[in-house]
C-alpha cells in the first residue's frame, strides 16, 4: 500500500521577480521596476506544489536554512497539500537559497544564491519515505552537487523497490552536461527536458538527432517546446502534441508545470499523447499569472481552465497520506 503517488527530492527557494526592467542593466544606477512578486520558486518545489494541487499525493524532501525565507517557502508548499514532514533544517548558518529574476518581456536574467540546496546530501534523505510512493522524481540535477555522487545508488535502490523514476535535469550552469548524468539515464523511465536541454545533453544539433540518441537509453522522453507544444518519443514511436494558446503573463515555472500535468495524467493511466496534452494544459495555465505556482493557488480559475481545456481526470492511487503531520513546523532539526 502506497503512502504517496509521487515523492520528490530536490531544492526549494523563493523567487523574487522584478518586471519592466531594461535588458541592458548598468552598474551604480538605481533602476525602477514596474512590478514585483514573491512566489514559490525552484523546479522541485514548483512541481511538488502543482502535483499536489492536481490531487496527487505528493511527498517532498529538501534541506532548508533556519531563516524566514525558507519558512515562507515551506508554508507556500504545504498550502498545496504536499507533505513536507521529512524536510531537514540545516544546523549551520547557511541560508535557504533564493532566485532573483529580472524580467524583460519574454526574456529574463536569472540570479540564484544556491544556499542549502548545494549542501543537501544523501544523509538528508529518508529512503523509506521516498520508497513509499509509486513514483520518484528528481529535478535540478546540477544544482545538487553534494548529492550527485550518491544518486546512482539511490536510483538503483528505488528502482529495485518497484518505483518508476523520472528526471528533469534543468539547465547545467557550467554547460558541461556530464558528471553522474550518464550513470542515471539507464534507471530513468521518463526524461522531461526542454528542446535546448536535450540537444545540449546529447551534444546534437537538432531535435531529431537528440531523440535518436537518447531514446536508445531512456524508454520515454517528453520534450517541452513552449508554445509549440511537446514531442514524446517512446522507442521508435514519436508523438507531437500541439500547445495550448494563452496570453502569457510570465513563463517562469512553465516547464515544471508541464511536468506536473504529464506525471499526474501518466500515473493515472493515461496514454502518452493524453499525458503530453495534460502537460501542455498545465504548462500554459501556469503562465497566466506570475511565477510557477500562483495560478494554481487560485482554485476556481484552475478548475475552470482545466475543465475548459478538457484536462483528463487524474486519480490518486496512493492508499493513504503520510501519517506524519504535513505542517511545515514538523520538519526535523
Amino acid at each position: 500500500m502506497f503512502s504517496f503517488d509521487v515523492t520528490i527530492a530536490g531544492e526549494i527557494n523563493l523567487d523574487l521577480v522584478l518586471y519592466g526592467l531594461e535588458k541592458e542593466i548598468p552598474v551604480e544606477r538605481e533602476l525602477l521596476a514596474t512590478g514585483f512578486e514573491v512566489t514559490l520558486g525552484s523546479s522541485s518545489a514548483i512541481l511538488a506544489h502543482n502535483l499536489a494541487s492536481l490531487g496527487m499525493a505528493t511527498g517532498f524532501i529538501t534541506r532548508v536554512g533556519r531563516d524566514e525565507l525558507g519558512q515562507l517557502a515551506l508554508d507556500r508548499l504545504a498550502e498545496s497539500g504536499a507533505d513536507v514532514s521529512k524536510v531537514v533544517k540545516a544546523t549551520n548558518e547557511t541560508k535557504t537559497g533564493v532566485t532573483i529574476l529580472l524580467a524583460h518581456g519574454r526574456e529574463r536574467h536569472i540570479l540564484t544564491y544556491p544556499g542549502t540546496m548545494f549542501e543537501m546530501t544523501r544523509a538528508d534523505l529518508d529512503i523509506e519515505y521516498l520508497a513509499s510512493a509509486r513514483h520518484f522524481h528528481l529535478s535540478s540535477l546540477f544544482l545538487l552537487p553534494a548529492l550527485q555522487a550518491d544518486l546512482p545508488e539511490l536510483f538503483r535502490e528505488l528502482k529495485s523497490r518497484g518505483l518508476t523514476l523520472s528526471l528533469d535535469t534543468n539547465d547545467d550552469p557550467e554547460d558541461k552536461w556530464n558528471g553522474v548524468l550518464p550513470q542515471l539515464l539507464p534507471y530513468i523511465d521518463l526524461l522531461l527536458p526542454n528542446k535546448d536541454e536535450l540537444c545540449r545533453m546529447t551534444r546534437r544539433s537538432n531535435l531529431d538527432e537528440a531523440l535518436a540518441e537518447i531514446s536508445s537509453v531512456v524508454p520515454i522522453v517528453a520534450v517541452k517546446r513552449g508554445s509549440e507544444g511537446a514531442v514524446v518519443q517512446s522507442g521508435k514511436d514519436r508523438i507531437e502534441v500541439p500547445g495550448i494558446t494563452v496570453q502569457p503573463v510570465d513563463t517562469i515555472g512553465a516547464g515544471d508545470s508541464f511536468n506536473a500535468g504529464f506525471l499526474a495524467a501518466w500515473l493515472s493511466g493515461c496514454s502518452l499523447e493524453e499525458s503530453a496534452r495534460a502537460g501542455n494544459i498545465t504548462g500554459a495555465f501556469s503562465t497566466v499569472q506570475s511565477g510557477g505556482t500562483e495560478a494554481f493557488r487560485d482554485h476556481k480559475k484552475r478548475d475552470e481552465f482545466l475543465r475548459q481545456h478538457r484536462f483528463p481526470a487524474v486519480q490518486s492511487r496512493a492508499a493513504k497520506r503520510s501519517s506524519i503531520s504535513n505542517h511545515p513546523e514538523a520538519v526535523r532539526a
